[in-house]
């Protein structure tokens, strides 16, 4: 009798064949190329925006330390989301 997980991989695995294949060298190579450079992408934003949100916060204005703090929250997320389909894309060979 097969486990659940068991009985869950396989619906997996029927679902999308292309997902148990093993990675080129090339795919794997523009893996690591994506993360450098969203890595360097969100560390390049961080930069700018905690220097904005200092400012704010040494001028006493709260209002828009807040507005950065979410700036910066959405910045990260929409630039590891563009990550992740990069990264998807090259799974996938294109």
């Amino acid at each position: 009798m097969k486990s659940a997980y068991d009985l869950a991989m396989e619906r997996l695995a029927k679902s999308d064949p292309a997902a148990g294949r093993a990675l080129t060298p090339a795919q794997k190579a523009r893996l690591a190329e994506l993360d450098a450079i969203y890595k360097g992408k969100i560390a390049e934003r961080e930069i700018f925006l905690k220097q904005q949100l200092n400012n704010a916060l040494a001028a006493g204005q709260a209002d828009d330390a807040a507005k950065i703090r979410a700036q910066l929250a959405g910045e990260r997320a929409r630039l590891e989301e563009e990550r992740e389909a990069e990264k998807d894309k090259a799974r996938r060979g294109r």
